[in-house]
């Protein structure tokens, strides 16, 4: 399932999900956000990336909410964060 992820401006990005049933998500992340989970190791581009990945492992793209701030996930999946700062960290 291929992930495609463009830059629409500094904090929102338009995301391509493939699959059966393609999506397609506007996905949000402020700068302070941003640096709490890469620290600025990895571009927002590949953060965006790598939640997706995250979620594509715990539901389906049509699960996935057409229109959201990254800092949600957090609501959904407790272990989000963490997961993201070990990664990037």
């Amino acid at each position: 399932m291929g992930i495609d992820v463009q830059k629409v401006n500094e904090t929102t990005f338009q995301v391509s999900v493939g699959g059966r049933t393609p999506t397609e998500h506007t996905v949000s992340v402020s700068a302070a956000y941003y640096e709490k989970l890469t620290s600025r190791r990895a571009s927002p581009e590949m953060l965006i990336q790598r939640s997706f990945e995250f979620l594509l492992e715990r539901e389906p793209n049509t699960s996935i909410l057409r229109r959201f701030e990254l800092s949600v996930i957090q609501t959904y999946f407790p272990e989000y964060e963490k997961s993201m700062e070990t990664l990037f960290g």
